[in-house]
């Protein structure tokens, strides 16, 4: 049996010890945010948070990550408020969607590491392989989460066409950001 700490909740997958790690969430946890593209690690989209690296799941055991803290894009935050995927929300950067979770998951590690990471760190950070060819915006959009995590820019929710404000607090909100005073 494999112990490990995911999403906050202690888990015990009772799997072959050499199961990646993203199958296991992905099909034992339900935690299908977690994405397999390319199952070699090039591709990034099953990138997950354990320890506080950005890991691709696809390339570990689950033998290997005994012990560890993982938290998933599930996990991230609960009402999905986290900065990184506010700057998302706001530049409405993703297309297909796919990849987004693990480049989300990519960010999100590199800001922990770094509050205000420069062009060339988050290129190193976000080396994420997306065919919908996000890359031109995605250097601006975690720009725009590290501003958004520092306090020095503000993204407040806007109730889309057709919804009243007191149903939208419950919804997916659509983003508009504004630069801090």
């Amino acid at each position: 049996m494999t112990r490990m700490t995911v999403n906050n909740q202690p888990i015990q997958y009772r799997l072959a010890p050499d199961t990646p790690l993203a199958y296991a969430l992905r099909d034992a946890s339900n935690l299908t945010g977690t994405k397999i593209g390319c199952s070699n690690g090039e591709c990034g989209a099953c990138t997950v948070d354990i320890d506080g690296r950005a890991v691709r799941s696809c390339t570990v055991t689950i033998a290997a990550v005994e012990g560890s803290f993982i938290t998933t894009i599930e996990g991230l935050a609960r009402d999905r408020d986290h900065p990184v995927q506010q700057a998302f929300l706001a530049a409405n950067v993703s297309q297909c969607g796919f990849c987004i979770p693990g480049i989300v998951m990519s960010a999100a590690t590199l800001l922990q590491r770094e509050r205000d990471p420069d062009d060339e760190a988050i290129r190193r950070a976000v080396d994420h392989h997306c065919r919908c060819g996000i890359q031109p915006r995605l250097i601006e959009t975690v720009r725009r989460a590290a501003a958004i995590a520092r306090g020095d820019e503000t993204v407040t929710p806007i109730a889309r066409p057709g919804t009243d404000a007191v149903d939208a607090a419950g919804a997916v909100p659509a983003l508009t950001a504004t630069k801090a005073d």
